[in-house]
């Protein structure tokens, strides 16, 4: 299952929504993570907040792929997309494990496949070497096997690269 989580104006969710299985508009209509745990303990990958992103954890979660569309916001995802994925910290459980010589949290929901993230705006070098890291180290803490991460200039040009 392809999910695709894109902060773009909602002109752009037809376009989104024809490439991929599952899509969550970042539009910041939800609340933000309230740091409880109860989606690690209480009920475990669904948050008790009645939004959109109730369910978010168990969707990521699910995902083969998980794209995410985002501006550049020095270096890092934007607010709206990070909220987003804050809310997801329910894929994992709050016990331990080894990967890679790396302690991380162990998968509620195994292995993925690929976290591709595309960037859009402006966007220095630097900037560009922090996204790439922190794509990487994502992917790693969520247990994808791989990441990518590439740069568009404006959204209009993100289509291209879907």
């Amino acid at each position: 299952m392809k999910v695709i989580i894109h902060d773009l104006e909602n002109q752009y969710d037809s376009m989104i929504e024809s490439r991929c299985d599952y899509m969550v508009s970042a539009d910041g209509k939800y609340a933000p993570c309230q740091g409880c745990f109860g989606c690690w303990t209480k009920h475990p990958a669904e948050c008790y907040m009645k939004d959109r992103l109730q369910q978010v954890c168990r969707i990521i979660g699910q995902a083969d792929e998980l794209e995410i569309i985002t501006k550049n916001l020095y270096g890092g995802y934007s607010a709206a997309v990070k909220n987003v994925l804050d809310r997801s910290i329910g894929t994992s459980t709050p016990l331990s494990t080894y990967r890679g010589r790396q302690m991380h949290h162990t998968l509620r929901y195994g292995k993925h496949d690929l976290w591709r993230v595309v960037v859009y705006g402006d966007i220095t070098e630097a900037e560009k070497d922090t996204f790439r890291y922190l794509a990487e180290r994502n992917a790693v803490n969520d247990g994808f096997e791989r990441s990518e991460v590439v740069f568009a200039e404006t959204p209009a040009e993100v289509e291209a690269l879907l």
